[in-house]
């Protein structure tokens, strides 16, 4: 639980801190490239899954793939993302596709290997 959290606080102050360097130390590149909006989306997962990560912190136990799942999908989905958004270098798109497979992966996982709570 101890390093979920601490990766959930590490995923979401990056998530934070990459949204605001976009919004305005990037703007002039993103605006130059018509990026702004691939930035944004990576953004949005990846605070999208921070959070994620922090519920399954501070919750019951899951799966062991759970938490791996979704970190891989962060640096992959939206780290391709960022890149792509950074540099208009058009194949990066094609890795993309390979960290939203993570993610539902991660929330299929979640949702068939769910333990019930035990019985009092």
């Amino acid at each position: 639980m101890k390093s979920t959290l601490r990766l959930a606080s590490i995923a979401g102050c990056l998530a934070v801190a990459l949204g605001a360097f976009g919004a305005h130390a990037l703007r002039p590149r993103l605006a130059l490239l018509g990026t702004a909006w691939i930035w944004e989306k990576a953004v949005l997962y990846h605070l999208a899954h921070a959070v994620a990560l922090l519920a399954l912190a501070l919750g019951r136990p899951v799966n062991r793939w759970v938490v791996p799942l979704f970190a891989a999908g962060i640096f992959i989905f939206s780290g391709s993302l960022y890149v792509l958004a950074l540099t208009n270098v058009q194949w990066l798109g094609a890795i993309t596709p390979f960290g939203g497979a993570c993610f539902l992966a991660g929330w299929l996982t979640l949702c068939c290997c769910a333990k019930e709570p035990a019985q009092k």
